[in-house]
């Protein structure tokens, strides 16, 4: 089986699907393995590390349309879908909620797709588990911009001029990201303190250094997916109380409250930051699916009375050396997973879990349950 592994389109992004080590893994399959010039020259890795580890470099066109699986990170073009051979596998990211065009036109290409989103969040899968692996790396970016941003230092400091109190941080969401940024601002020092709708999490911001804030909203829980359910009107009042009264109170406040498959929840509006002291900083890990706050924009760092709100994107493409290793691993177990010695490649087990949660498109049509009426 050959395996394709083409450069990522967005001049914005600096990550790679797979590394020089990754490469190797699926050589060391049995693959042959072909990529596009220039792969993961943004994360740091030159063309000659992928020869090294037995890969072959090819044009674009040739390493989309010759190869029989597709490895690859952000969704695809759809303009480029019509090159993929029919038959073929992709692996990816696709966006599967808000890619409704994209999803036709790999089904009426016949690429069967897999969907990294949709891997399922079981022990088995963990070790594929791209969206964790790389929310781990955004949590932990979101707190070193914001001590970037911030006028003041996240420690205590006892100095001969006097005492420097620590920094106050406000996490916001404690799933994978929200757990990461907490454990890194205890590490710089800072005072931290978390809220989550779901009570269960509690014991996890305490075993990383933090408050947990309790608020009484009711009945909670998670999705399937790990995520926080959406919560009602009256509970997003109450919650909106508490937020209110801890931001006032923070020097940095970082937000990861995301629900999967749908907008983002407004958490933070203006008249929040406007109580906020000068200075302080806000970092909005939820921008690009609606935000968390209502004065972020995407891709933009916003001084909104003396607050600084930072609504950077892709934030694991910030330090595209280790988010790449991390996916690459995923990648590479996903594919090593389904992979036949018998069969030389990459086979598609439908009564399998991990297949059947992340199969979006399948034989000429929309097989998961969740987008057939995309």
């Amino acid at each position: 089986m050959r395996i394709g592994i083409p450069r990522e389109a967005g001049s914005e992004e600096t990550r790679t699907p797979i590394i020089p080590q990754g490469l190797k893994s699926l050589v060391d399959l049995g693959a042959e393995v072909v990529f596009e010039g220039g792969l993961g020259a943004a994360a740091g890795f030159p063309d000659q590390s992928y020869l090294e580890a037995g890969g072959r470099k090819a044009a674009r066109k040739e390493t989309l349309s010759g190869s029989d699986l597709i490895l690859h990170l952000a969704p695809p073009r759809v303009l480029e879908v019509s090159l993929l051979k029919p038959g073929a596998v992709y692996i990816g990211f696709l966006d599967p909620f808000d890619k409704s065009e994209l999803l036709g036109a790999l089904a009426r290409q016949r690429v069967s797709a897999l969907s990294m989103e949709m891997i399922p969040r079981t022990t088995k899968a963990q070790k594929m588990d791209a969206l964790s692996s790389q929310a781990n790396l955004a949590g932990y970016v979101a707190v070193v911009l914001a001590a970037n941003h911030l006028n003041r230092i996240l420690p205590m400091m006892t100095t001969p001029a006097g005492t420097i109190p620590p920094a106050r941080v406000f996490v916001i969401g404690a799933g994978v990201a929200g757990l990461q940024a907490i454990a890194t601002a205890r590490r710089l020092g800072a005072r931290v303190q978390a809220f989550d709708t779901r009570p269960e999490v509690e014991e996890q911001v305490r075993s990383v250094g933090a408050r947990f804030l309790k608020v009484d909203l009711g009945e909670t829980g998670s999705t399937d997916h790990g995520y926080a359910r959406a919560l009602t009107g009256e509970q997003m009042e109450i919650q909106q109380k508490a937020m209110d009264k801890a931001c006032r109170q923070s020097d940095v406040v970082i937000t990861t409250a995301q629900v999967f498959g749908r907008k983002a929840p407004l958490i933070i509006r203006n008249d929040v930051v406007a109580g906020m002291k000068g200075g302080s900083v806000i970092v909005d890990l939820a921008v690009e699916s609606g935000g968390n706050v209502e004065a972020s924009e995407v891709g933009k760092v916003v001084d909104q009375g003396g607050v600084k709100i930072v609504g950077l994107r892709n934030l694991p493409g910030l330090v595209p050396a280790h988010s790449s290793q991390v996916y690459s691993s995923n990648l590479v177990n996903l594919v090593s997973e389904f992979w036949s010695e018998e069969k030389k490649g990459f086979v598609i087990d439908l009564e399998d879990e991990i297949i059947q949660g992340s199969l979006i498109t399948h034989e000429g049509s929309i097989c998961h349950d969740r987008f057939k009426d995309s």
